[in-house]
């Protein structure tokens, strides 16, 4: 069964992070860690769905994570603004008449959701199979109205809470037997609705199409705003076992303590905690009396003299220097000069807000940093408040408040006016003395 990964979404209720596919956990981009999940549950044929922006990264997969004995196709999505179906009908030169499988690329299931759509495929009196993830509370996603045999009537996208038909949501994980009448039909539906794939849907099942719900109660994890990564990171940390490379240098008098991997090339100086679960990465450095605790720490970062990294994400090449990094995501290349820190709690102790697309969305949580895109620079003494997002390219001048989001390519500076006069004031060094017999 051919495995169509849907990996073209730009991720724009991500941004500023650029493309969630390729966000690391312990040391593997997150489309890898799904294709290896897939193949752990039996599959090994692809066909990725790229867009021209990650096209490159995504064809260099197999070779740069030695992903063997797969066959591996990477196909463009010319036209993104017709999502789902739009990379379903992208793919019908290399479908021919056997069953694929349509899989999201970044939203993490548990690779007995995979295992069970092959399982309920097997049933001859089924058309196709869709996985049904049973919620016990609402979730702003399409639900699978079924029959009393556990099969799809319609698919009702966001009914509102308390008007759910059923406790089962739609997750991208869909087996379809006969794609090539899936692909006829998703042609006859306008190109300009967001809803196409599922109108199709519903289409072929009052034509008589057989659509089983797989009903499944195991992790699932969409990856659609900046905080699902830290759930993510949670995931992550209770799969991984403790590892501490040999070709890791680590100081007599560092301290290592909980779940922790720590890879080739890293440099943990005196002084410095790292407390688990935490993952570090190739050749990061964590420099002397620094702490490192609940986070993912990515190659070729520096975690700086006095530095303190809790519950956040760094990406590659990320430099501190006595800075405090709280419940934040952080992208690759940033540099944040000496004294600058991340605010993640506000004075009235309410989850914070973050701006995606314009609209105010809860994170779900009183505790949230700073979000960042690629290629940052910010001086020393810097602040940021929590929730704010900073685009890529962007440089932050020293001693700055930076109470909203900055969008990319932006060079910010503040005006700060010193009142400079006479000093009248005189020194008695017999005081300090005073003081110094006290100490």
């Amino acid at each position: 069964m051919k495995v169509l990964l849907l990996a073209a979404g730009r991720s724009q209720r991500m941004q500023p992070i650029p493309d969630k596919n390729f966000l690391f956990f312990l040391g593997k981009p997150l489309i890898v860690h799904q294709i290896q999940s897939l193949i752990k549950a039996g599959f090994d044929d692809f066909a990725v769905i790229g867009g021209n922006h990650n096209l490159d990264k995504l064809k260099t997969l197999p070779q740069d994570y030695d992903l063997k004995d797969i066959n591996y196709t990477v196909i463009e999505q010319q036209n993104l603004d017709e999502g789902m179906a739009g990379a379903v009908i992208a793919c019908e030169e290399i479908i021919d008449g056997d069953p694929i499988c349509i899989v999201s690329s970044n939203d993490i299931v548990d690779e007995k959701a995979y295992e069970l759509v092959i399982n309920e495929a097997l049933d001859e009196e089924v058309d196709s199979v869709i996985v049904g993830k049973k919620v016990d509370k609402y979730f702003p996603g399409g639900y699978l109205e079924i029959d009393e045999n556990g099969f799809i009537k319609s698919i009702v996208e966001k009914p509102g809470e308390g008007k759910e038909p059923s406790d089962l949501v739609n997750i991208v994980v869909h087996c379809h037997k006969n794609p090539k009448k899936l692909i006829e039909e998703l042609k006859k539906v306008s190109s300009t609705r967001d809803d196409r794939y599922e109108a199709t849907l519903d289409s072929l099942i009052k034509g008589g199409l057989k659509i089983k719900a797989a009903q499944f109660d195991g992790y699932w994890q969409p990856v659609k705003f900046p905080w699902h990564i830290f759930n993510v990171m949670k995931y992550f940390f209770g799969k991984m076992e403790k590892s501490i490379s040999k070709n890791a240098q680590i100081a007599e008098s560092a301290i290592i303590k909980g779940d922790v991997i720590i890879e080739d090339g890293a440099k943990i100086f005196e002084n410095a905690t790292i407390s688990g679960p935490a993952y570090i990465g190739k050749d990061v450095i964590i420099a002397n009396s620094s702490l490192v605790r609940d986070s993912m720490v990515n190659e070729g970062c520096v975690v700086g003299f006095s530095t303190e990294v809790a519950r956040s994400y760094l990406g590659k090449n990320v430099w501190t220097h006595t800075n405090y990094i709280g419940d934040s995501i952080i992208s690759d290349n940033c540099s944040f000069g000496s004294g600058t820190v991340t605010g993640n709690l506000r004075l009235d102790e309410k989850d914070i807000p973050v701006n995606v697309r314009g609209e105010k969305m809860s994170t779900g949580t009183n505790k949230f940093g700073l979000i960042t895109g690629e290629n940052i620079r910010c001086g020393i003494n810097t602040s940021f408040m929590p929730g704010v997002k900073i685009g890529s390219n962007c440089m932050i001048g020293a001693g700055l408040v930076i109470p909203y989001d900055i969008d990319d390519n932006k060079f910010v500076k503040g005006h700060i006016e010193l009142d400079v006069r006479d000093n009248k004031a005189e020194l008695d060094s017999s005081a300090r003395d005073e003081m110094r017999g006290k100490i």
